[in-house]
């Protein structure tokens, strides 16, 4: 007997994509990224020391540059701008680039504006920067206030002023 074969008996391929080892795949990486995750997180306590280190005693005349609330800047009594810091310093300092500045800011000035002043003033050549604070005084109170210079001072290479913070931390 002879058979004829319709074109429709053929077994049919499989025209899908198989997705299990796919998915096989992506339930290992999910495994490995969930236990690697909280290994990559720092979280470091630091309970950072005070100093009871007494300031240092203020010049005879000392030079105050001061960043204002409204980031405009005084150097001593008199105002001043960003461009014409260099100069006014010249005239202050008398060409002494040795001599410290003072640097006080208002504690409503950010970070970016604070660095921007000390970038002025590693530009014009004042490399002997101290950062002014508040000695002996609790946060928030006014009564009484005087500011005491405490600070270090950066030289050429550093970027970054290591101040002696007094007071009640």
């Amino acid at each position: 007997m002879i058979r004829i074969r319709h074109t429709d008996e053929n077994p049919h391929e499989a025209s899908e994509i198989n997705v299990t080892p796919f998915i096989d795949v992506m339930l290992v990486l999910l495994v490995i990224f969930m236990v690697t995750a909280p290994l990559t997180t720092v979280n470091v306590p630091v309970d950072l020391p005070s100093s009871t280190e007494k300031p240092t005693p203020r010049p005879d005349d000392p030079v105050f540059l001061t960043v204002k609330a409204d980031h405009g800047l005084a150097l001593g009594e008199d105002d001043i701008t960003m461009d014409g810091l260099a100069g006014a310093l010249e005239s202050a300092t008398k060409g002494n680039r040795d001599e410290r500045i003072f640097l006080r800011a208002d504690k409503t000035v950010d970070y970016g504006t604070l660095m921007g002043v000390m970038d002025k003033l590693r530009t014009a050549g004042y490399l002997k920067v101290a950062l002014v604070n508040l000695q002996g005084q609790e946060e928030g109170s006014a009564s009484g206030t005087t500011t005491v210079p405490t600070g270090s001072t950066t030289s050429g290479s550093d970027s970054a002023t290591a101040p002696a913070v007094g007071g009640t931390p």
